[in-house]
């Protein structure tokens, strides 16, 4: 059975040696070219950095939902990398409008809903349940 690696540096030594090997097939013809030793090494490297790859997870087992139409605004900035600034001139409107109704100082009105929905498709349901 193979070892497996627990730290970030013991992956990092495995996929170096991992490298090596396949620098040696490179340069002299493939893996024919690595002895039954060096194959049986390799295959046991590879075995230890995917368990420890998959033992990665990928994303957050559970992203937690926008309750507001504040945290929505906020994901889809994150999500499309914008400022604030930015998001104000995709919606057409102000950065002054854009944070008062981030803040809660602004009610959205029918046409800011329907460029939310059109410019950024948050659901209709949602703007008109948190607006």
């Amino acid at each position: 059975m193979t070892p497996l690696l627990k730290t970030e540096a013991e992956y990092k030594q495995v996929m170096a040696e991992i490298e090596t090997f396949l620098q040696k097939a490179t340069h002299n013809g493939g893996f024919t070219s690595l002895s039954p030793e060096e194959t049986e090494r390799l295959r046991n490297l590879s075995l230890q950095a995917e368990a420890y790859e998959d033992a990665i997870p990928i994303m957050p087992l559970q992203i937690p939902t926008p309750q507001t139409l504040s945290d929505m605004l906020s994901l889809k900035m994150f999500q499309l990398k914008l400022k604030q600034k930015d998001l104000a001139a995709l919606l057409d409107i102000t950065p002054t409008r854009l944070s008062e109704v981030m803040t809660g100082k602004r009610k959205v009105n029918m046409d800011l809903a329907k460029r939310l929905y059109q410019k950024l498709a948050i659901d209709p349901a949602f703007i008109l349940e948190h607006a």
